[in-house]
């Protein structure tokens, strides 16, 4: 091969251009009852051209022709009118119809008359909302194009100027809307409608938020149209692949791209959340509609922060709440606590009371007898010889006294033991028969005092769980009381038995009984019945009580009645043993 020769270089072709949709036509309006009017306009017209665009006329030949045509295209630029046509003033009064009724602010009116006598301009351009008045004599074709060229630019300029009022309109409607939207998806939600508003089109688009920075997570907050169904992080990998691309690249970027039928706008927010809005429209933006779009899109960067820090201030809240709830219910269980000790405390102090009004009124008596006798023995052992016989005496007085004394003393100690909040009960299988045997024995001796009989009727083999000593307290109690209360000569009768998984102790005696006071304070602490010793033994008022509370420290139950005939029936039950019970 010849190395002169020529290489074919082979170069790529340039990438097709976005088709350019050509700008539609000026309408023009020529409303005239002269067909030669039409005629030389069209004639005078037709080359004519401004900002690329030509004119397309619309001829009518009467005032109510006018009326339909400008009823059919709202959005004609200028109107060249004859004024003298069906009636001589149908021109003005087709003026008054396109600007009051038909409310059209916009186009631009130029009167043309054959006969300026009968519409005197001064007075036409006073009274009417026209924008030119010429005669239809010095109207030549180089003044038409004149004309026709002042009046588009005119109308250019106010269309611009009526597209900004109405898309600051909404802007301003929509930023009041979207700041009380308190959530991001409604918010997005809110955007692409407003958009769609803003641009006077029917849109498809999608709202795209990224939060962290490059990198993160995309999710897609709301779509309208065809990508309505989409909204979540999952929605973001439904999406094509393209539309993905072109959203990436959209961040990366961080501007604003207007492509053939389709707009990217970026928007960034204060607290460092970026959004993209992708929309598909055909609608060719104007410079108007891109200045309404970079001012809408300034305000929806405020909405979302103003969103954002809703949401954290209602996460505030709620903490808030939480906190004071938590705090409440602290304070809650401090005052209960509180409210426990004090009555606690009272009652402390209630219990304090009774017994130093005990000690006060039970103790005196004793100490007086034994302080008495005391006395009296030392005057006898004083004698010359000494008395033997009365010193003795005294001697038993005072033993008696000091008795009587401990055994107080004892009760006291046996209550404030049985009231104890760590009392411990020990527990071990017993028979309560036998203990029940045993403490009649041990009050034997009291009952033959004052000639009393017990009988005591006891079923065998009762095995019940508890303490032997404080049951044996418990049942103490009841058995002396019965020897105490009843006169002297009275039967007592003691019985234990078994009633179904439980043991019963019952205990009757034949004193007074009870009275219907009485039975509201029995188990009460130093009350005194109004039944009394029957021999003036003493009583501190404790002796049920204390019953009562090992009673049911056992899981048992301690109640009284009054008898068929006279006297009073205390029942002591406590559960048997496991396994035991009627047979």
């Amino acid at each position: 091969m010849d190395e002169t020769a020529d290489f074919l270089i082979f170069v790529d072709d340039e990438p097709p251009a976005d088709p350019v949709e050509p700008a539609p036509p000026w309408k023009v309006a020529v409303i005239d009852d002269d067909p030669g009017v039409h005629d030389g306009t069209r004639f005078a017209l037709a080359d004519y051209r401004l900002g690329g665009r030509g004119l397309e006329l619309h001829s009518a030949r009467s005032a109510r022709e006018g009326r339909e045509l400008l009823a059919r295209h709202p959005d004609t630029a200028i109107v060249l009118l004859d004024v003298v046509m069906e009636t001589d003033g149908a021109g003005l009064d087709l003026v008054q119809y396109i600007r009051h009724e038909l409310r059209n602010e916009t186009v631009r009116i130029v009167l043309r008359t054959g006969q300026p006598g009968q519409a005197p301009e001064q007075r036409v351009v006073v009274e009417y909302d026209i924008n030119d008045y010429k005669a239809k004599t010095e109207l030549t074709a180089e003044k038409l194009f004149t004309t026709i060229t002042a009046a588009l630019r005119s109308y250019e300029q106010l269309v611009r100027l009526t597209e900004t009022r109405r898309g600051l309109e909404i802007i301003v409607e929509a930023a009041a809307n979207l700041f009380d939207l308190g959530s991001l998806q409604k918010l997005a939600e809110g955007v692409l409608t407003q958009l769609a508003s803003l641009l006077a089109v029917d849109c498809a688009g999608i709202l795209v938020l990224r939060e962290g920075g490059i990198g993160e997570g995309l999710s897609v907050l709301a779509g309208s149209g065809c990508y309505s169904h989409l909204a979540g992080h999952e929605a973001w990998d439904a999406l094509d692949r393209d539309i993905r691309a072109l959203v990436h690249s959209a961040f990366e970027r961080r501007r604003h791209e207007f492509l053939a039928g389709r707009y990217l706008l970026y928007i960034g927010t204060g607290s460092g959340r970026e959004l993209v809005v992708l929309l598909d429209s055909p609608k060719k933006l104007s410079d108007t509609d891109r200045a309404l779009i970079e001012v809408f899109c300034s305000r929806l960067a405020v909405a979302f922060d103003n969103v954002v820090l809703y949401r954290e201030l209602q996460r505030a809240n709620a903490e808030l709440e939480r906190r004071v709830l938590e705090r409440t219910a602290e304070l809650t269980a401090a005052n209960t606590r509180l409210e426990t000790q004090r009555t606690r405390l009272r009652s402390a102090n209630a219990f304090k009371n009774e017994v130093l009004g005990t000690v006060a009124h039970d103790l005196k008596n004793p100490l007086a007898v034994i302080l008495g006798r005391g006395e009296m023995l030392g005057e006898l052992l004083a004698m010359d010889p000494v008395p033997v016989g009365q010193a003795e005496a005294q001697v038993v007085h005072i033993r008696d006294s000091a008795a009587r004394l401990i055994g107080m003393v004892e009760s006291l100690i046996a209550d404030a033991m049985a009231d104890a909040s760590d009392i411990v009960v020990r527990e071990e299988t017993l028979d309560l028969s036998l203990l029940a045997g045993q403490v009649v024995g041990a009050n034997a001796a009291l009952a033959e005092r004052k000639s009393q009989t017990i009988r005591f009727s006891a079923m065998p083999g009762l095995p019940v769980r508890g303490d032997q000593d404080r049951l044996a307290e418990a049942i103490d109690n009841l058995v002396s009381n019965a020897v105490k209360y009843s006169p002297a000569g009275a039967e007592i009768r003691i019985e234990s038995r078994s009633e179904g998984a439980e043991a019963l102790l019952e205990i009757a005696d034949e004193g007074p009984g009870l009275s219907p006071e009485d039975f509201g304070r029995i188990f009460g602490r130093f009350q005194r019945l109004s039944a009394k010793p029957t021999a003036g033994e003493s009583s501190t008022g404790l002796g049920l009580s204390i019953a009562k509370r090992i009673v049911d420290l056992h899981g048992g139950r301690l109640s009284a009645e009054n008898g068929e005939r006279r006297g009073t029936v205390f029942r002591l039950v406590l559960p048997l043993s496991e396994g035991e019970g009627e047979k």
